[in-house]
């Protein structure tokens, strides 16, 4: 693996250092206008911040870098959704860093996979054969975050719930462990960070400190989080958390990630 050389502008780590907290500003104002008694001069607050802050937070200031060499967390028939080389950002959004994230489905060859369907509106997350699947450290390094009590939640696994996982959405004013669910950040002894999300409640295997290797264990696949179906999410960054990072381009062992809907390639990098 090489080493990263960020080159991330000034203007970009300082717009992705205030997207999330102007965010925050802007809704706890609008809610203490909608709540609570304030003075007439309250609202311009939150109308203030509002554009840069919904700017900031879909479009505005694309961080660029070097891409982040990382090895496959999995092993197996994975396919990719929501990848930066289908689309930047990936996720739609530039919040929480994941301006270049991927999120990778278990998809065995046998067909065992439950599709979108009407029935059931929801399914177990035992029924999907990603649940359980071991994730592996994709960088060496040391385990800066670890996040482990949310639960897994039934699968959104119909149009009717996939609706109901939109307005779940407002999970995220809660802050990004709604979002993120179980989690784990491995820094980089270059100062780069991996984030790997929605992991198996109870599978963590790591602690805050620890140092990792590429290629050990650290948790399963799991669906806690903002998560229609158990999947893992990987996503780069230039800081610990979330709340300030600026997101950065992964590349894998093969490559770039795949498009959606591709495979990505996992055989000869585990």
């Amino acid at each position: 693996m090489t080493s990263t050389h960020l080159v991330v502008s000034p203007w970009e780590r300082l717009a992705a250092r205030i997207r999330m907290p102007l965010t925050a500003v802007t809704v706890v104002s609008l809610a203490v206008d909608v709540f609570l008694p304030v003075p007439r001069w309250w609202p311009w607050i939150y109308i203030a911040t509002a554009i840069p802050a919904t700017a900031l937070y879909f479009r505005l200031a694309t961080p660029h870098a070097d891409p982040v060499d990382v090895t496959a967390p999995v092993q197996g028939r994975w396919q990719a959704v929501n990848s930066p080389t289908s689309r930047v950002p990936s996720h739609y959004v530039h919040a929480w860093a994941q301006t270049y994230a991927i999120d990778l489905v278990f998809d065995p060859a046998d067909g065992s996979r439950p599709e979108m369907s009407w029935w059931p509106l929801v399914r177990h997350p035992t029924t999907y054969p990603g649940f359980g699947q071991p994730i592996v450290a994709p960088i060496d390094g040391t385990v800066v975050r670890v996040r482990s009590f949310m639960r897994d939640h039934l699968s959104r696994s119909s149009p009717p719930a996939l609706l109901y996982l939109l307005v779940e959405s407002v999970r995220e004013f809660f802050g990004p462990i709604g979002i993120l669910g179980n989690h784990i950040v491995i820094r980089r002894d270059d100062g780069t960070h991996l984030l790997l999300a929605h992991l198996r409640q109870g599978s963590l295997l790591v602690k805050r400190g620890d140092r990792v290797a590429r290629g050990t264990k650290i948790a399963e696949c799991g669906n806690s989080g903002n998560s229609s179906e158990p999947h893992v999410h990987i996503q780069a960054m230039d800081r610990a958390s979330v709340w300030i990072a600026a997101g950065l381009p992964i590349r894998f062992d093969h490559g770039e990630p795949p498009a959606n809907g591709d495979l990505l390639p996992t055989d000869a990098t585990l």
